[in-house]
């Protein structure tokens, strides 16, 4: 089973908002079975705190099926939890690979360059535009699921 973690800084916007439209995507293509979808964030600023509203709205409008959750933050040990870890942007990268000491096993992704776009997600709880961050998000997931289905032979 492969193992995904998607990653964020507090874990109540666009990780959870990707975890989620990740997890629907591998449904509908019978994919569940075969792999594992979670999600975490750098920061303990949110830890505990539930999905954001704004994240909850998007994933409602897109009739993306969702459970109601805590953040968590990522620890050093999940580095052997999961074979990737995608981020939303550079920061988180840099964060986790701070985190981890290493990356030996290339681990490690921004979630829009699996795209053409090859750029940082915005964080809509400062944006505010968490519209445009389903947007991104959904064309990355994607983007990563057909990387994943060549490269494992799903």
């Amino acid at each position: 089973m492969i193992k995904v973690c998607f990653v964020c800084l507090g874990n109540i916007c666009r990780s959870p908002m990707a975890e989620f439209v990740f997890k629907d995507m591998i449904e509908k293509e019978n994919l569940n079975s075969q792999i594992c979808v979670e999600s975490r964030g750098t920061s303990d600023e949110e830890l505990g705190n539930s999905i954001h509203s704004g994240t909850i709205f998007e994933l409602n409008k897109h009739h993306i099926p969702y459970t109601p959750r805590k953040a968590i933050q990522l620890v050093k040990d999940d580095y052997h939890n999961f074979d990737y870890f995608i981020s939303a942007d550079s920061l988180n990268c840099r964060l986790m690979r701070n985190l981890f000491v290493h990356d030996n096993e290339f681990k490690i992704h921004r979630i829009l360059d699996f795209t053409s776009l090859k750029k940082d997600i915005a964080d809509p709880w400062y944006t505010g535009n968490f519209s445009l961050t389903y947007q991104e998000i959904e064309l990355g997931c994607r983007a990563f699921l057909d990387y994943l289905k060549k490269k494992e032979n799903f």
